[in-house]
């Protein structure tokens, strides 16, 4: 059985701690699709642990839908009767910088970087099996399966920062869940 991925990117609306606005704090910007339509597991699992057959310690996992979460996004994240769709959850733009080699299984034992400029720095870092040599520690070399420029995450991301360019890195967010 196949697992996909549903929901969209919101920024949260300059002013809105104010008084003097009254409307939704979080706003939709756009839906992940038609950025990403991809079963991309090995991202699921990094991201959301989703699918995480590596066994990492996922950025954002089970986090559920955000108590703010905007009207625009709801539909596509939320069953007719209002429930979450599974392993709904979030994650801001900043909190990439956090993805470190501290997430990796115990099986995994070192760093695989790579350059991209379509990717945030923190995600060229990547985790190589334990099986190499100890001295190796760091490899140059493309992402693995899923997670590299030709996945469809580049433009998830490319969305994401230019949004963040706009209204802080805390203040987008990705909200997505996998009916």
């Amino acid at each position: 059985m196949s697992t996909d991925i549903h929901g969209g990117i919101e920024f949260r609306r300059p002013g809105a701690d104010t008084g003097f606005y009254d409307g939704e704090p979080w706003v939709k910007a756009m839906d992940l699709w038609p950025l990403h339509d991809e079963q991309d597991y090995a991202a699921f699992g990094l991201l959301f642990g989703v699918r995480d057959s590596a066994g990492f310690r996922p950025l954002a996992a089970g986090r559920g839908l955000p108590g703010d979460l905007s009207s625009g996004l709801a539909p596509s994240l939320r069953g007719a009767d209002g429930s979450e769709t599974d392993d709904a959850t979030w994650v801001t733009w900043s909190e990439p910088a956090g993805l470190a080699p501290a997430a990796a299984p115990a099986h995994f034992a070192g760093p695989l970087s790579w350059t991209s400029d379509a990717w945030p720095r923190s995600f060229q870092q990547w985790l190589v099996p334990a099986e190499r040599p100890a001295d190796v520690r760091e490899v140059t070399g493309p992402p693995p399966p899923g997670l590299g420029e030709e996945s469809h995450w580049p433009h998830v991301f490319a969305v994401t920062r230019a949004t963040a360019g706009r209204f802080a890195d805390d203040g987008v967010r990705l909200v997505v869940g996998f009916p």
